[in-house]
């Protein structure tokens, strides 16, 4: 649970945070229920989806199955590759959907340790409409994501660095 950073919020989890609150249980979902919701048209405005640690592309993390890759990488794109079309062709996506895909961390070590973060951000909506790529010179970070987020969903205030105004969002990424 530690890259589901909803069951920490005393809103949602209770306070102390109870992962068995009734109010985190009609929250926080499994993940194989989002097909029945996506087909049903029944899934809520904002969802945060984290791979399990077997396909989260974390190194040194064996496979949950003796019939996967031993390499993370792999794993984690065969995931992508699996659960990406379950959302991008869904008639919620279509209608008004964003897929943002951001990784937590850069390589652990070597050339990348520090970054770039890969980022992907996919919609109807988006620069290039999915059917061409855009990219821009913008420096963004974790906290652009948040800021984004949260002027969607008109949370306020803005949280941590995102309340900071050198704290670019991502609106240049939407038509």
């Amino acid at each position: 649970m530690e890259h589901v950073p909803f069951v920490y919020f005393s809103d949602v989890a209770g306070n102390p945070p109870h992962l068995n609150s009734a109010e985190c249980i009609s929250h926080v979902r499994p993940y194989y229920r989002l097909a029945t919701d996506l087909a049903d048209q029944t899934s809520a405005r904002f969802n945060f989806i984290t791979p399990n640690r077997c396909h989260d592309g974390h190194e040194h993390i064996s496979p949950c199955d003796t019939t996967e890759p031993a390499n993370n990488t792999l794993r984690g794109d065969t995931w992508l590759k699996q659960n990406v079309p379950l959302i991008t062709q869904s008639q919620e996506y279509k209608a008004g959907g964003a897929l943002i895909i951001v990784w937590d961390e850069a390589e652990d070590s070597g050339q990348f340790s520090d970054g770039p973060i890969p980022f992907l951000l996919l919609s109807p909506f988006a620069e290039g409409s999915g059917r061409a790529g855009y990219s821009n010179s913008i420096h963004y970070d974790h906290s652009s994501t948040l800021k984004t987020l949260e002027e969607i969903f008109h949370v306020s205030p803005l949280l941590g660095a995102a309340a900071d105004p050198q704290t670019n969002d991502l609106s240049d990424f939407f038509k």
